[in-house]
């Protein structure tokens, strides 16, 4: 299936490559003392997270509304999907709302939560890191593999699922993601070497803006398949 409406592209190759940038930067100019606020709760990338989850989360809901008078159940209940992760994301990243505002952990909850904040993905690694490692997963997937599969092995992919492929220009915040994880795992296995500070901070930014520009597709493909 073609893209009724393709992403422009600043969306899929100018904000993919702006991160980076950025990134770079703060590495070369920022005083390395100053990092850490950098990387606070309140600090940019925490904040982009939330409003990159929180925009994903708009967009899962105007892709239910408008899959709803489809009546195809699979294609609703994938975007149910959807709505419940981006919501999840969004809420656990402000920490439903503490870091807004600013009320004070219960001691019960300071005892399970390993930074004392209100939220589940800092109680166990199975709310934490199993569900980014996922999330990477069908990034990888979705932007790197079944792109390629589509363009070298055609009878791989099954067409009955092509509405819901990411179009192929989403490989490249994929191949970020994947890039910045591998930067990440480097920088965890070599003691005194730092490529990125916080890299899974990076790696967060471009796995939610990858499902962000994948649910503003969805919603043009849902819409355009109407005509």
């Amino acid at each position: 299936m073609t893209d009724q409406q393709p992403l422009s592209k600043l969306l899929w190759l100018g904000v993919p490559l702006l991160i980076i940038t950025a990134q770079i930067l703060i590495e070369i100019f920022v005083p390395h003392q100053y990092l850490g606020e950098l990387h606070s709760e309140n600090g940019p990338h925490e904040t982009l997270q939330f409003i990159l989850a929180a925009l994903a989360l708009v967009f899962a809901f105007r892709c239910l509304f408008a899959a709803i008078p489809e009546k195809q159940p699979l294609l609703t209940a994938w975007i149910i999907c959807f709505c419940l992760g981006c919501a999840y994301i969004a809420g656990e990243e402000i920490s439903w709302g503490q870091h807004v505002f600013e009320w004070g952990t219960s001691e019960f909850w300071s005892s399970i939560n390993d930074q004392n904040e209100t939220n589940l993905h800092n109680t166990s690694s199975w709310l934490d890191q199993k569900p980014r490692l996922i999330l990477l997963i069908g990034v990888v997937m979705g932007g790197l593999v079944i792109p390629s599969l589509q363009k070298l092995k055609p009878a791989l992919v099954p067409t009955q699922f092509s509405l819901i492929y990411p179009p192929s220009c989403l490989s490249v915040t994929a191949a970020f993601a994947l890039g910045v994880k591998v930067i990440d795992k480097i920088d965890d296995n070599f003691e005194h070497m730092s490529i990125l500070s916080r890299a899974s901070e990076v790696e967060e930014l471009y796995l939610f803006y990858f499902v962000l520009l994948y649910l503003i597709a969805l919603r043009r493909r849902i819409v355009g398949s109407r005509a």
